[in-house]
């Protein structure tokens, strides 16, 4: 079992904690992952792109002129998708573009994204997310203390706590590249985006 430091918002370490093999010393698969990347993106997506058709356009239905001893080539209606202003012939519609994605693999892929973070050293164990008031300048301030932003580049961070911690959540919210979530939200897109990723111990 992979055996963590526990760190506090001071950076300082007060502890230890053991992790659980069966979720982080998985090996990875990278294959797996993409597959869990492009089923949370396609099941996010809206579907409502949507072009108009003959049926759709406004203009008489009337036939322009006579089939016959004109000269010129035969039509039938000016919303023809051949005359300007006319239907669009396979434009996008709406759709459904979810689809299911078998439960073992999702959970599969989220164990095999968090056993590489460990490995990368960019799983970060704190201790408890505590803080006095709703403040951003003191979050700002623990996080530049975990040496997780810069001056120039901050650094994306994604945090996973209870949501029960309101100032956690108020002292976060309007920092850039940081994201707070619980442990029931975590999901395999949010890890892979994010570079450092901090988990309470409770969590």
């Amino acid at each position: 079992m992979p055996t963590v430091k526990v760190r506090n918002l001071k950076n300082k370490e007060v502890g230890d904690v053991e992790l659980l093999d069966a979720v982080f010393g998985v090996e990875l698969n990278e294959a797996l992952i993409h597959s869990a990347v492009m089923n949370y993106q396609a099941n996010g997506r809206q579907g409502t792109s949507a072009t108009k058709t003959r049926g759709n356009v406004s203009g008489s239905g009337r036939k322009l002129w006579k089939q016959k001893g004109t000269g010129r080539a035969r039509i039938a209606s000016l919303r023809s998708p051949l005359w300007k202003g006319g239907g669009n012939v396979h434009g996008p519609q709406p759709r459904d573009w979810s689809y299911q994605m078998p439960k073992k693999m999702r959970r599969g892929a989220l164990r095999s994204a968090l056993s590489e973070r460990l490995r990368e050293g960019n799983l970060i164990i704190i201790d408890e997310f505590t803080f006095k008031s709703p403040k951003t300048s003191e979050f700002v301030g623990a996080v530049s203390g975990l040496a997780l932003a810069t001056s120039k580049k901050p650094v994306k961070t994604l945090i996973v706590d209870s949501l029960d911690n309101q100032n956690l959540i108020l002292s976060s919210r309007n920092v850039e590249k940081t994201k707070v979530t619980n442990s029931f939200g975590l999901n395999i897109y949010d890890i892979i985006y994010h570079e450092k990723l901090l988990i309470s111990k409770a969590a």
